[in-house]
């Protein structure tokens, strides 16, 4: 059975607050069961954060724009931002809370100066963000680490995600692609899971996943019977605090069933053959039809297609094999409605 490396993504979830973005580590952390059948079932693997050097964010017309939002922490965009960002320092705290806990640590970089956090700690993967796809600049100083990275391309064509992979495949080729549509949330005539299949077609030397911006769960279920091997879901604590991307991401339960749900269609995919598995036996025997009488037969008796029809259980013969049994002699009474067995007919 292959695990689905799933990624729980905190992004600004956190609210400024590393207590927060510690709070959605625990909820990643916490154990999976499926209660019907008492399986324990294997965690998310991993949790995301964002890293943005304001300085190479956004014009400074639009840093310094009113933010007049419910969701706002500034009075500007620029403060707002601001409000958000955690220090590489505290970052830093966050990863070593997830790896005490057993989680691997994904870091998107939005810019060149964001890889200073690499002098306190490394990422288990570096992951480039949908619109930074095209920031060849920034994919290069990323690849230059060698650190495995994960691409989205929720605002991409092939040509800039070809683009791309020439400048990282310069440095290294552990790369993740990553399906994603950058609409949040996403509409479901715009989601088009099969661009999964196609990037496993097209680009199988990657590993490729599936970044999911849709309300609810089905969506990374369908993906992973699919072929995505990677996950990606936003998550928080409480869908219901401030915060823009707090009410398209998952709570607990959510988060919960989503892992669940995941790591049973794993269990469900099985292996790529037809075959009747040993348990089923007994349900095969009790509900499968064998050749029985329409009518009694005595000994002496030649059987005929016309004394025959079909009946629960499933132990004697089927009847692809009613020629074993048409033209012979009865050896033994037969009751009407009574399953033909071997010993009640001369096989010969």
């Amino acid at each position: 059975m292959k695990s689905t490396y799933i990624i729980g993504e905190i992004g600004q979830n956190h609210n400024g607050s590393v207590d927060i973005a510690k709070l959605i580590v625990d909820l990643v952390s916490r154990p999976v069961k499926e209660d019907v059948f008492d399986i324990e079932l294997r965690p998310m693997d991993a949790v995301k954060m964002t890293k943005r050097d304001l300085s190479e964010e956004l014009a400074d017309s639009q840093m310094n724009r009113i933010y007049d939002s419910p969701h706002s922490f500034g009075g500007t965009y620029g403060e707002h931002r601001a409000f958000l960002e955690l220090t590489d320092e505290e970052h830093f705290e966050v990863y070593k809370h997830a790896k005490s806990l057993g989680l691997d640590f994904v870091e998107t970089l939005c810019s060149r100066g964001c890889l200073s956090l690499l002098k306190l700690f490394v990422p288990d993967y570096l992951k480039v963000a949908s619109r930074d796809l095209t920031n060849l600049p920034l994919l290069e100083a990323m690849a230059e680490t060698k650190i495995p990275m994960i691409l989205s391309t929720g605002m991409s064509n092939k040509e800039d995600l070809d683009d791309a992979l020439r400048v990282i495949n310069r440095y290294h080729s552990n790369i993740s692609i990553l399906h994603c549509v950058s609409q949040y949330p996403t509409y479901p005539d715009k989601l088009n899971l099969k661009t999964i299949t196609y990037l496993k077609k097209h680009y199988g030397e990657y590993r490729i996943g599936f970044s999911d911006h849709t309300i609810g769960i089905s969506a990374p279920v369908v993906a992973v019977g699919m072929g995505a091997e990677i996950i990606e879901k936003h998550i928080t604590i409480d869908r219901h605090m401030k915060g823009t991307d707090q009410l398209g991401s998952l709570g607990p339960e959510g988060v919960n069933r989503m892992i669940r749900d995941i790591r049973i269609a794993e269990r469900w995919l099985g292996t790529e053959d037809f075959y009747l598995d040993d348990t089923l036996t007994p349900t095969k025997v009790k509900l499968e039809r064998s050749i029985a009488t329409n009518k009694a037969l005595k000994p002496g008796d030649i059987v005929s297609e016309e004394d025959l029809h079909l009946l629960s259980p499933g132990d004697g013969f089927r009847w692809a094999q009613k020629d074993l049994i048409i033209g012979k002699r009865v050896k033994t009474p037969i009751a009407k409605n009574e399953i033909i067995y071997c010993d009640n007919i001369e096989m010969e």
